[in-house]
């Protein structure tokens, strides 16, 4: 199965409760992020935080369960189609 290119979405609730775990994970899976934007919404008490992932599936299907398992964490992603 080869890497393919796509975004993985995280939106943390509550920085105060999920912050360092949501870390975490993505330094644990820093060698698959190409680029992290990271946005904290004060407004909206919540933070926003956008990768850029060159990974397979498996990687990325295992990084966005481990985040969207998170309490106050929620996730998204997409990906290229396969060749």
């Amino acid at each position: 199965m080869g890497k393919r290119l796509g975004f993985i979405g995280i939106i943390i609730e509550d920085r105060n409760i999920s912050a360092l775990k949501v870390n975490s994970i993505l330094s644990d899976y820093g060698d698959i992020i190409a680029a992290r934007v990271g946005l904290p919404y004060r407004e909206k008490k919540c933070s926003v935080i956008t990768l850029i992932v060159d990974a397979t599936t498996d990687e990325i299907g295992a990084l966005s369960g481990k985040l969207g398992s998170l309490e106050g964490v929620s996730v998204k992603s997409a990906l290229t189609k396969e060749k």
